[in-house]
C-alpha cells in the first residue's frame, strides 16, 4: 500500500480536544476579569504545546491546536465577519444514549454586510506552525453555517434582498481568509459542516422545508458555496470536509444515513477529502461510497468520541473492509468520528480514553495500510 505523504493521512483525526483544566480555569477567569487578554493568551499558548506534544508522541502526522482557544467550533470565527452577530440563544435539544441534553448556544445572525475586515486563524496558524515539525492543521467552520440553521429570516432582507448576493459575500470573505491562511504557509484545512448531515435526517429536512428551502436542491445551493470559497486556493493545500450530526457532551442532534447527498457531496462538491462519521447506526452503511470518484479521500470516523468504551481493532478492521468493497482501499484513511470537544464543554469522555482511542487509530492504520 502506498505511503500518503500528504494529507488526509492513514491515521487522522478532526482536531478538538478536550480541554486542560488549567486553561478553563484561565478561560473563567478572564471572563471575569480577573486576568486580561494576553495573559489568557499565555494559557492557551502553553496548553496547546502540550496538545501538540501529546499528537506526535502518538505517531500523528496531521496536528491541530486542540481548538484550545475557542468557545464553539463555529460561532468564535464567525463573528468575526464584518455583518455577522450573536444574539441570544435557542434551546436545542440533543439526542445521547443516556437522554436528551438540552442546551441554548447562541444564535447567528447576518444583520449587514459580510465583509472580512481582518485575518481570523492566522495568527493561530503562526503559532501552530512554529512548534511542530509535522503538517499543521487548520479547522473551520464551512460558509454553510450561516445560512441553514436560521434560512433566510436569519439574514437582513435589507443587506440582502437577493440571497445569491449573500452567498457571493461570504464566499468573497472565505476566499480572503484562504489567501491569508495560504501566504502565512497553511497548506492542510478542514472545513467543519454540519448542515450536510443534518440534510441526511428527515427531521432536519422537514424543518429545512418548514423555512422555505428545497432539502433536495440545498446540497446542490451548498456545494456551489463551499467551492466558490475555496477557488482560489493555492496548489499544494488540500482542504477537506467535516460532516457533523452534532457534538455536544457527547451527544448528537441529527442521525441518517448519507444517502441523500452523497452524489453532490462526491462529484460536486470540489474537497480532496472527506471525513465522515460511522461510528455507529446513527450514520447508516456505506453503499453511499460508491459515488466517491478516482483520486478523493474518505477518511472513515470508526472510532467513537462520544463514548469511553474502546473499540475492538479487528472489528476495525472487519468495517474498513466492508467500505474497501464500495471505496478501494488506497482511497480510505482512519480516524475517530468527530472531534472529542466542538465546544468548550467537552464529550463525556475520560482524557486516558481520548488517549487510547487515538493511539488505536494510529496502530490500526499502521496494520492495515503499513503507515500511519
Amino acid at each position: 500500500m502506498s505511503i500518503r505523504t500528504t494529507p488526509p493521512f492513514r491515521a487522522d483525526h478532526v482536531g478538538s480536544f478536550l480541554r486542560p483544566a488549567a486553561l478553563l480555569d484561565a478561560r473563567e477567569r478572564h471572563r471575569s476579569g480577573a486576568i486580561d487578554r494576553a495573559k489568557l493568551r499565555t494559557v492557551e499558548d502553553a496548553a496547546i504545546r502540550d496538545i501538540v506534544r501529546f499528537q506526535e508522541d502518538l505517531g500523528l502526522e496531521g496536528i491541530t491546536d486542540g481548538e484550545f482557544r475557542r468557545t464553539y467550533f463555529h460561532i468564535d470565527f464567525l463573528e468575526q465577519l464584518a455583518g455577522v452577530e450573536t444574539k441570544g440563544g435557542i434551546a436545542v435539544s440533543f439526542l445521547s444514549n443516556a437522554g436528551n441534553v438540552d442546551f441554548a448556544p447562541p444564535v447567528m445572525k447576518v444583520t449587514g454586510p459580510v465583509r472580512h475586515v481582518r485575518p481570523i486563524q492566522v495568527d493561530d496558524f503562526k503559532f501552530l506552525q512554529s512548534i511542530t515539525r509535522r503538517t499543521p492543521k487548520v479547522t473551520i467552520p464551512s460558509p454553510t453555517m450561516l445560512h441553514f440553521r436560521g434560512g433566510r429570516e436569519a439574514i437582513s432582507r435589507e443587506a440582502y434582498p437577493d440571497l445569491e448576493a449573500f452567498f457571493a459575500d461570504v464566499a468573497a470573505a472565505y476566499q480572503a481568509e484562504i489567501r491569508a491562511l495560504a501566504d502565512a504557509g497553511c497548506r492542510y484545512l478542514q472545513l467543519d459542516d454540519t448542515n450536510l448531515a443534518y440534510l441526511c435526517d428527515e427531521k432536519m429536512r422537514e424543518g429545512a422545508r418548514q423555512r422555505g428551502d428545497d432539502p433536495n436542491e440545498l446540497p446542490r445551493r451548498y456545494a456551489r458555496l463551499i467551492n466558490a470559497a475555496i477557488s482560489g486556493r493555492p496548489a499544494g493545500m488540500t482542504i477537506c470536509v467535516h460532516l457533523c450530526r452534532g457534538n455536544f457532551k457527547s451527544a448528537w442532534v441529527a442521525e441518517g444515513g448519507y444517502e441523500p447527498v452523497a452524489e453532490v457531496l462526491f462529484n460536486e462538491l470540489q474537497v480532496d477529502g472527506y471525513f465522515l462519521e460511522y461510528d455507529d447506526a446513527r450514520s447508516g452503511d456505506f453503499a453511499p461510497l460508491r459515488f466517491v470518484p478516482k483520486g478523493k479521500i474518505v477518511v472513515l470516523g470508526l472510532v467513537t468520541t462520544k463514548l469511553d468504551t474502546l473499540e475492538s481493532k479487528d472489528a476495525l478492521k472487519r468495517k474498513i473492509d466492508e467500505a474497501a468493497r464500495r471505496v478501494p482501499l488506497e482511497q480510505l484513511c482512519l480516524s475517530p468520528q468527530c472531534g472529542f470537544s466542538s465546544t468548550v464543554h467537552g464529550n463525556q469522555i475520560a482524557r486516558d480514553a481520548q488517549a487510547a482511542k487515538l493511539r488505536l487509530v494510529v496502530d490500526t492504520a499502521r496494520e492495515v495500510w503499513g503507515t500511519a
